[in-house]
């Protein structure tokens, strides 16, 4: 996919602009990952239904952020610890489809363990 492999490479290079690497060992990449998904879940704090819906309309592209944001830090933290995000996705999805079968799963937000 040449669009991951481009974006990946312009977040490389505004690393090394800034010279950042030496601050990005894996345990702190992952710590700002987690730290931007809560600022995704930050958004939908305390809010439902229609207020919800509302939020979302009007707050479309602070969210679309903050998800780029994590979108950053998957693809340095996967560039960095020299893992094919795309093929570790496939094979998730593989994985999931065996842990949750259609016909056990669907309609269900039951865990695989859970499935009857």
């Amino acid at each position: 996919m040449p669009e991951l492999t481009e974006l990946t490479q312009k977040i490389i290079e505004f690393r090394e602009a800034r010279d950042w690497k030496q601050f990005h060992n894996p345990k702190d990449l992952a710590l700002s990952l987690v730290l931007e998904a809560t600022e995704v879940l930050e958004h939908f704090q305390w809010k439902n239904g229609g207020e919800l819906d509302q939020y979302i309309k009007s707050n479309k592209n602070a969210i679309s952020e903050e998800l780029a944001d994590v979108l950053y830090w998957v693809l340095l933290m996967s560039h960095d610890l020299e893992i094919d995000i795309l093929d570790a996705l496939n094979k998730k999805l593989k994985k999931n489809a065996e842990k949750y079968p259609v016909d056990k799963s669907k309609g269900s937000y039951a865990k695989y363990t859970e499935l009857n």
